[in-house]
């Protein structure tokens, strides 16, 4: 019985053995058989002009109140406990429109739907998403962040003609939900985009056909094009907005991808070399857009202290609390941004050291106390 015993737990070794060399090897297609979507495209009919005055499209917007994701505000973590928040100098009024990253994983279609309340699951970790990503961005007077027939996470991951479709229909919504934003707020506001991941690939092309020489490009204080490649020399032309250099600048893009160290970026580079910028033409092997977070300016090295505060979540990832000096932040020559040695954020870490999902929470306070910074800049150019 026991030499049955131990025959049985040798062959229990050998096929978790075998499985973790099957995950090494083929873990980009075994991720594609579980995320990419089987079924049929369905046309996305385009919204109508109106169909943005909704308030039940808009995560946040002007009146939602406490039940407004992007208001929560995180407490400071220190030796004495929790602390709140301390208040921000007063910033001129500005409006921010915020795009959440993909939320939608599941392949039964290749865009979320929106309708009878959308798909739950993916309503939910939006709202987690935006507590993380869009409350650095809260000393806005206002914060727009649509709904949106998301391309599902699988749409990324395969070559397919309906990848592609899905990721148009996406930034269709977007697009149309930009449009009434700027219809909403008042003329002369000035304007801040950010958004993470797929929300900041439809903001570099809405960059490129929406703003770019338009009115409202005198009005950017700053995109914030996070956790998306921005290739230097083929996307930053066609958006027409310089890479940000320095802190006290206005009008200008900034973007980073967090990598703890050693970084293992490969899966990354090599879509980000392959899949054509906005120039239409691959960026191959030259350098993205890398902001270093902690100064505010293109490139560089900080030290952790100079970290104002790391939003710190929980595993559930809807509560957490800001820490001061947790990680350093250095760009290295391919653009990514490297912030030492893995720290201990949770259990949504992508392999290779990718710090994807904290892009943001890791620099939670620098990035507030940035766009206050560049919102007072732009104030004084235009006085």
């Amino acid at each position: 019985m026991a030499r049955k015993f131990l025959y049985v737990i040798a062959f229990c070794i050998v096929l978790v053995i075998a499985g973790a060399i099957a995950l090494s090897l083929f873990s980009a297609e075994l991720t594609r058989m579980a995320m990419v979507p089987t079924t049929e495209f369905v046309e996305q009919e385009p919204f109508e002009e109106s169909v943005y005055q909704d308030p039940a499209l808009w995560y946040s917007r002007p009146g939602i109140g406490v039940n407004d994701p992007a208001r929560w505000q995180p407490a400071y973590a220190n030796d004495r406990g929790l602390l709140p928040t301390p208040a921000e100098p007063p910033a001129e009024p500005f409006a921010v429109f915020f795009v959440h990253p993909t939320s939608y994983l599941n392949r039964a279609n290749w865009n979320a739907p929106l309708d009878n309340g959308g798909d739950p699951e993916a309503e939910r970790i939006a709202r987690i998403y935006l507590r993380g990503m869009a409350s650095p961005f809260n000393a806005a007077s206002e914060i727009w962040a649509p709904r949106y027939r998301q391309a599902t996470m699988g749409a990324f991951l395969t070559d397919a003609e309906e990848g592609r479709m899905a990721i148009d229909a996406a930034y269709g919504d977007v697009r149309e939900a930009f449009r009434y934003f700027l219809s909403s707020i008042e003329p002369g506001t000035p304007i801040v985009l950010a958004g993470h991941s797929q929300g900041a690939l439809h903001l570099k092309r809405l960059l490129a056909e929406e703003v770019r020489g338009e009115p409202v490009a005198e009005r950017l204080v700053a995109a914030y094009i996070v956790g998306w490649p921005v290739s230097l020399q083929h996307d930053l032309p066609a958006m027409g907005f310089p890479a940000c250099a320095a802190p006290g600048q206005a009008g200008c893009v900034i973007s980073w991808s967090s990598f703890a160290e050693p970084a293992d970026p490969v899966m990354v580079l090599t879509a980000y070399g392959s899949t054509p910028a906005l120039d239409g033409t691959a960026p191959g092997k030259t350098p993205m857009l890398c902001t270093n977070p902690l100064t505010g300016s293109y490139g560089g090295t900080a030290p952790a202290s100079a970290n104002l505060g790391t939003l710190v979540p929980e595993d559930s990832m809807e509560k957490g609390d800001l820490r001061p000096g947790l990680v350093p932040a250095r760009c290295d020559e391919r653009g990514l941004l490297l912030i030492g040695p893995p720290p201990e954020m949770g259990s949504y870490v992508l392999p290779g050291n990718n710090y994807h999902v904290y892009d943001l929470p890791l620099f939670w306070a620098n990035t507030k106390a940035d766009v206050i910074r560049r919102v007072e800049a732009w104030q004084a150019q235009a006085n």
